[in-house]
């Protein structure tokens, strides 16, 4: 068996997030329909365009590597996704539903945070200059949703899950 590099990793690990991208771009229109406050309706409305522009800078990373932009199935984003449809279900029209897909929604965007600081680390060792300029882009959009739905939480959404209860 050959000796797997840092290349490899790199490689393996843009495959499992491009996978995690496009899955999570089919779960948001479905989370923004189920969402109750207007303002979480709103933000995984703009996340998945926000989405689409990252699926497409990862596309160019993996030009720079010189290899075909592929998924590779990523468990963990499969999981998340699942919690999140599960709230959905288990939830439906309860005050609480928002709260939960609020938290869903920020597994989803801890798991992108973790990968791209990942990867943009791997790319500035391996010199990849330019997939690093993309890929810090990237977790910088994924840190300010983060950012964004802890407000929305903070000030709207698990206050009014509360006072229903």
């Amino acid at each position: 068996m050959a000796t797997k590099t840092l290349d490899d990793l790199f490689y393996e690990t843009l495959k499992d997030i491009y996978y995690a991208e496009r899955q999570i771009l089919k779960a948001l229109p479905k989370m923004a329909r189920a969402a109750q406050d207007e303002k979480l309706k709103t933000a995984f409305q703009d996340h998945k365009e926000e989405t689409e522009g990252q699926i497409e800078r990862l596309k160019q990373v993996f030009e720079i590597i010189g290899k075909r932009a592929r998924g590779k199935t990523c468990d963990a984003i499969e999981g998340i996704i699942s919690e999140g449809e599960e709230i959905m279900e288990e939830f439906k029209d309860t005050p609480a539903l928002d709260a939960g897909l609020l938290a869903a929604a920020q597994a989803v965007e801890h798991y992108e945070i973790s990968r791209y600081g990942t990867l943009r680390s791997w790319a500035q060792q391996l010199g990849l200059k330019d997939a690093v300029k993309l890929l810090e882009e990237t977790l910088a959009e994924e840190s300010k949703t983060d950012e964004k739905l802890t407000g929305l939480a903070k000030t709207a959404v698990n206050s009014a899950a509360r006072k229903a209860a």
